[in-house]
């Protein structure tokens, strides 16, 4: 098989070393190509090239933001207006299958590694390596379903408000050079939420479905997976119910008065099965599609990646359209 391997020079959490043993293994197992990215959006390049070359494997060693680049770039129709379901138009107009895809194979490389821990891969790259060698002689794989918005693919949550001003807060501080920790993390998202969030003025409205909120809301958590992130090696839990096999979940807090959220926050930290529960949250669960409106530009994050500030987001899901080795 031919595979190529997509590696971010960057990634916090391997070395030169432990990268160069990893390339050595998987050449025992596939006709492997190694490239190693350049730039913010040249994974999602390179994938989109090994598609079109027809590559039956792409391999990524980095964080969630390389796994979101990558999956964009073999979905090659993320950039192309899309079919009302959602799914990917091919250089045809019909839907892209996901058999006429390369798989893709996650190994992790960045801090939280929150898509491969979804899918119950081990998270030390070398390991995940020697796992993913036995599943492809195996033949071990699946296909999993993905959200869609804004024109983009994730792979396990987007979110509209506090958590994306914290993204965007975290990347300015990684931009001079700190490293993200689980304390940066928290130190730097409670800095947003009692020095510069509004917590006062809720500006988003829940518009499809329609009858979900009348309310306006502060955050919006859509989740395509469980967990929503990790601190460390602890999950956070906003919509435990979300999975691969449905569609997207969604919470949404009414209010971010302190002990509220410190209640909620509290509840999303520990092992549950069930969502947070609340009389200023909103849940919900299997949505195949869900719109937001903001009445002012928001923060808005996809996978762990800052994308700007919007004013209105069109999410939908999109059942299989990916296939994972593992």
């Amino acid at each position: 098989m031919r595979a190529l391997l997509i590696v971010n020079p960057h990634a916090t959490s391997t070395t030169t070393g432990r990268r160069d043993l990893i390339v050595r293994a998987l050449k025992s197992a596939v006709d492997l190509e190694v490239v190693l990215t350049r730039y913010r959006g040249d994974a999602t390049k390179l994938a989109a090239a090994a598609a079109a070359d027809k590559f039956g494997l792409v391999i990524t060693l980095g964080g969630d933001g390389t796994v979101n680049e990558a999956v964009n770039g073999l979905l090659a129709g993320a950039s192309t207006p899309g079919h009302a379901d959602g799914s990917v138009p091919g250089p045809d107009g019909a839907p892209a299958d996901a058999a006429d895809l390369p798989a893709l194979a996650p190994l992790p490389g960045g801090n939280a590694n929150v898509f491969i821990r979804s899918l119950a891969l081990p998270d030390d790259p070398v390991d995940a390596a020697a796992r993913l060698i036995e599943d492809l002689a195996q033949g071990r794989e699946r296909r999993i379903g993905l959200g869609r918005a804004a024109g983009r693919y994730f792979t396990f949550n987007a979110g509209l408000g506090l958590d994306a001003e914290v993204v965007r807060a975290i990347d300015g501080i990684r931009a001079h050079g700190s490293a993200l920790t689980p304390a940066l993390f928290a130190r730097t998202a409670l800095r947003q939420y009692y020095r510069v969030t509004d917590r006062h003025r809720p500006v988003i409205t829940i518009t499809e479905p329609a009858t979900l909120c009348p309310a306006a809301v502060f955050l919006c958590i859509v989740s395509n997976s469980a967990p929503w992130t990790y601190l460390g090696r602890r999950p956070v839990h906003a919509n435990p119910d979300a999975t691969f096999d449905t569609g997207l979940d969604l919470l949404a807090f009414r209010s971010l008065g302190t002990l509220v959220t410190l209640r909620t926050l509290q509840q999303m930290l520990t092992d549950r099965t069930e969502p947070p529960r609340g009389r200023t949250l909103v849940t919900a669960h299997d949505l195949p599609a869900l719109v937001l409106r903001a009445a002012r530009p928001v923060a808005f994050q996809l996978d762990g990646e800052y994308m700007g500030e919007v004013e209105e987001v069109s999410f939908r899901s999109v059942p299989g359209a990916l296939r994972v080795v593992g």
